[in-house]
């Protein structure tokens, strides 16, 4: 005895299944599509937060060679003056880096403080500068406002920070102070020119001369 199935075409039958497995087609399609884009995301590197953005190099864009920077405040009074022998402008720090520099800088008494070093590196505006190897600071000898005279100062050392604008010297490592005939040794200072206070810390050694009568 035949049965019904045996009776439909067999096309009939084909077509019916690829009828019922059109409706899924879509769903199928969708899921593949998924299961290889996270696959691509998986296989492809991704740069992280610091490879994102390239690190800034500290590369100089610009050089000065015999060169002469003044500043001036808003009076049109010099404050500071910078020589050196050649100068590299480094954008990452904002720095400059000078090869044989000399300051010459204004407080707003007239005073006048000259810097010199083997190297230093410089803020900006010059307000700021690091005095490198065989650094030398000097405080010309002035007379405060009851006429009291005060006397010359110089500082020696390897390394010496000068803060222009504050008017403060400081250092970390051994200096060398003058005071007029007076000779102090530490191992740091700070130097406060407009409270006129000098810290000396560490092993402090000072030779003092006796005054003239």
């Amino acid at each position: 005895m035949s049965t019904l199935a045996a009776r439909i075409p067999t096309w009939r039958i084909v077509r019916s299944g690829w009828e019922r497995a059109s409706v899924y087609l879509p769903i199928i399609l969708m899921g593949v599509m998924a299961l290889g884009t996270y696959w691509l995301a998986r296989s492809t590197p991704t740069a992280g937060p610091l490879q994102a953005q390239k690190a800034a190099r500290h590369e100089p864009d610009s050089i000065m060679r015999g060169f002469s920077v003044k500043t001036f405040d808003a009076q049109g009074r010099l404050k500071s003056e910078v020589f050196g022998k050649e100068a590299r402008h480094y954008p990452d720090t904002d720095t400059f880096e000078i090869d044989e520099p000399r300051v010459r800088s204004f407080n707003q008494r007239d005073e006048l403080t000259v810097a010199t070093a083997k190297s230093g590196i410089s803020n900006a505006d010059g307000s700021e500068v690091q005095l490198i190897g065989n650094a030398i600071v000097t405080r010309d000898a002035t007379v405060d406002k009851e006429g009291r005279g005060r006397p010359r100062l110089v500082f020696r050392g390897e390394f010496l920070h000068v803060f222009v604008e504050t008017e403060h010297v400081r250092s970390h490592k051994p200096v060398e102070l003058t005071r007029g005939n007076d000779t102090f040794n530490a191992d740091s200072m700070e130097f406060d020119n407009i409270e006129q206070v000098m810290e000396l810390k560490g092993r402090v050694r000072g030779v003092l001369q006796p005054g003239k009568k």
